[in-house]
């Protein structure tokens, strides 16, 4: 059809073990049942752990049998079963209009007599933008509603699926509701959609590329102003860690471990229980390590991106042809790069992705879903401009803004008109629109006074004698300005500390003196006054406009601007739970592995009782002593206004990161992993991962108080300087 959306499936035919888990649970009962012959045994240990993988090598196990999939066409919504059998179907007579409800991503359908919610976005394989676009052709009337799916529906009806929907992108708070904004954007999208399908061909071009190679035409291709850089140009995704091959040879390592030790358990003799449980433990560790590296390498694919001006070349899974993905730019009117969907290699369902890329035609229809999580979405833009593609990418997202309140500020502040915060007679006061101070604080109470920018506005927070915050508020609200507090603070002995404009006046001083530290002559003679050298050269009744010539080794030495290691700064260690916590693991797992040393070695070594008795003492005093050793050199991250770094105890540089190069740092809330604490480039991607847990709000003043920024990066509107310096 010309108008046809299909959803994102996986396909059958997959090499997968069948009921893996089943049969490991009969393998290990094996293994510890009296079997006699011992050959036997141990034959029929193999042969289950071995039935799930014969099983999925059968032909009719690997026959290509797509998934359940729906469709969006001129005959409605429907779900295409396995063989193409119709499951459900919404006629399209029968449809009111569709509804994507931003809190949860379900698609709903308005009918005559009601609603009725379908299925998350996600879990069905479709993407807003598509299903947006493709029912407005249709004809269909398509709807944004801010809220859930439950609130359209009547509390006693199951609930809907519930999925990641639009609001990720979408500002919770502006000028706009949250649903109205998320129409916009889509409608802004297809408006960009339909200029790149209309746009009128190309003229014929021969502008070059740098290194000359192509002729970099893009003639009889609608959809740019303009040719197209010629070449080839390749993005890959990191390679994996550990890599593919590693996997493997771990896998086969570990299966071939397991054998070897069922054979040599069998050759001793399998009369004591003892030895049957040794050989059941090896069971479900060959066949958990030969799953678990199935499972590692199918998540360990490589994503290649090969991009010239005639066609677009996508391979997402190493080794496998049919995986390979090749579009010719003539197909493609416009590419959509931004959130999207992919298949989750272990299950095969859909989930959502980072960064995606879906083509469009010329008719608005999605000619492909090309993967590219992994890739950096900056440069995938980029180098598909270069070539001439039409490149389209969701609104600039709203700068996320911390929240801040003023529940600190005295009640009088706000009893007393015009007042505004003053220093005076060695303290802080809080004067009227008359200049007399109403409420004092002496110099005693206060233990430092902090000025930093919060969300692009100067603030102080205040410290008691003991260190303890007490108060925090905008300079705005208090009515002074950054400068005017700083000065006056300073000149009356208070301690104040203003980090940033520190570090401003600091790199302000190393670039006006760096021209000096040239070792040209000319310019060091110029620097330096004239002085008078005799008669001839200038004396004291001669010409002073000539200067005096200098040694040419005179050099002015300039000091280097400090790095992040060596720029003072805040040391920030793990925390004292997760210290304690990561020791009680360390010990858990040496007294784990202390008694099934004992299980399995304790025929040998004079029963279980004698061996479990010296070794479970070993085992403690190995877990302590050992996390002792690499606690004793454990990280430690330090902050500071030339940037990032990670160092040991012992003063080893893990890795440092300079300031313009730190675009974030907080949690990456992730959906496919835990909660990370990461720093972010100013792109937007992932840099450095934090592996031990600081102190999230210690973390926090430290980076407001040296100038990092907090959170993830606001790529589309980049933070301003501190105000007042």
């Amino acid at each position: 059809m010309e108008h046809e959306l299909v959803g994102l499936a996986g396909s059958g035919g997959r090499w997968r073990p069948v009921a893996a888990g089943p049969f490991t649970v009969l393998a290990v009962a094996l293994a510890l049942l009296p079997i006699r012959p011992v050959w036997l045994w141990a034959a029929l240990i193999g042969a289950v752990a071995a039935v799930p993988w014969l099983l999925g090598a059968l032909p009719d196990a690997r026959r290509r049998r797509p998934r359940p999939y729906w469709r969006l066409s001129a005959a409605g919504l429907e779900r295409i079963g396995r063989g193409g059998l119709v499951m459900t179907s919404y006629e399209r007579s029968r449809i009111d209009g569709l509804a994507i409800t931003t809190g949860d991503g379900v698609l709903t359908v308005f009918h005559r007599f009601g609603r009725t919610a379908v299925g998350g976005l996600t879990a069905m394989g479709l993407e807003p933008l598509a299903v947006f676009v493709t029912a407005r052709r249709l004809g269909i009337p398509m709807h944004v509603l801010d809220g859930e799916a439950t609130d359209l529906l009547d509390p006693a009806l199951d609930e809907a699926l519930r999925a990641s929907g639009l609001e990720d992108d979408i500002p919770g708070s502006g000028p706009l509701p949250r649903d109205h904004a998320a129409e916009k954007r889509l409608l802004d999208q297809e408006a960009a959609l339909l200029a790149a399908a209309h746009e009128p061909p190309a003229e014929p071009s021969t502008e070059a590329s740098g290194d000359g190679s192509g002729d970099g035409s893009a003639a009889g291709r609608p959809g740019r102003g303009r040719g197209g850089r010629a070449g080839e140009q390749r993005l890959d995704t990191p390679e994996p860690l550990p890599s593919r091959r590693r996997i493997m040879l771990l896998g086969a390592l570990t299966a071939l471990l397991g054998a070897v030790m069922i054979v040599r358990i069998a050759l001793d003799g399998t009369s004591e229980f003892g030895a049957r449980l040794a050989a059941g433990c090896w069971v479900l560790a060959a066949i958990a390590g030969v799953l678990a590296a199935r499972r590692r390498l199918l998540r360990a694919a490589q994503i290649r991106w090969t991009i010239t001006a005639d066609r677009l070349r996508v391979r997402a899974r190493p080794g496998r042809r049919r995986e390979v993905q090749e579009l010719p730019a003539g197909d493609v009117a416009a590419v959509v790069v931004g959130p999207g969907l992919r298949l989750d290699p272990v299950s095969g369902e859909p989930r959502r992705a980072d960064l995606a890329a879906l083509a469009f035609g010329h008719r608005l229809e999605l000619v492909a879903r090309l993967p590219a999580h992994g890739l950096d979405g900056f440069q995938l833009a980029h180098a598909l401009d270069d070539h001439g593609y039409r490149v389209i990418t969701p609104g600039a997202r709203a700068p996320r803004r911390p929240d801040y309140g003023l529940e600190g500020l005295p009640e009088i502040f706000a009893q007393v008109p015009g007042g505004r915060l003053v220093v005076t007679d060695g303290g802080l006061g809080w004067a009227d629109a008359a200049g007399d101070v109403v409420l004092k604080m002496p110099e005693d109470r206060i233990g430092g006074i902090e000025l930093l920018t919060i969300g692009g506005h100067a603030w102080v927070r205040l410290y008691d004698s003991d260190g303890d915050e007490f108060f925090a508020a905008p300079l705005s609200a208090l009515r002074i300005s950054r400068t005017d507090l700083r000065d006056s603070a300073r000149r009356a002995g208070l301690p104040v500390n203003d980090a940033e404009y520190d570090a401003y006046m600091s790199a302000a001083f190393h670039s006006a003196v760096s021209t000096l530290a040239a070792p040209e002559p000319e310019r060091a003679a110029a620097a330096l006054p004239a002085q008078p050298a005799g008669p001839e050269g200038g004396g004291a009744d001669g010409p002073r406009d000539v200067p005096a010539r200098l040694p040419q080794d005179v050099t002015f030495p300039v000091s280097a601007p400090p790095s992040p290691v060596t720029a003072p700064g805040a040391l920030l260690d793990a925390t004292r739970r997760s210290r304690v916590g990561t020791y009680g693991m360390s010990v858990l797992l040496c007294e784990a592995v202390a008694l099934l040393g004992a299980v399995w070695l304790g025929p040998d070594l004079g029963g279980f009782n004698a061996t479990a008795s010296w070794s479970m003492p070993a085992g403690l005093v190995i877990g302590l002593i050992g996390y002792w050793l690499y606690d004793r050199n454990r990280s430690q991250l330090r902050v500071s206004s030339a940037g990032l770094a990670v160092v040991t105890r012992r003063g080893k540089v893990e890795w440092d990161l300079a300031r313009d190069r730190v675009g974030g740092v907080g949690i990456d809330e992730s959906a496919e992993r835990m909660p990370r604490l990461v720093v972010w480039a100013p792109s937007g991607r992932v840099l450095r991962q934090i592996t031990f847990p600081p102190d999230l709000d210690e973390l926090r003043r430290a980076c407001e108080r040296y100038g990092v920024p907090w959170g993830p990066p606001d790529a589309d509107r980049p933070a301003p300087p501190p105000p007042e310096l």
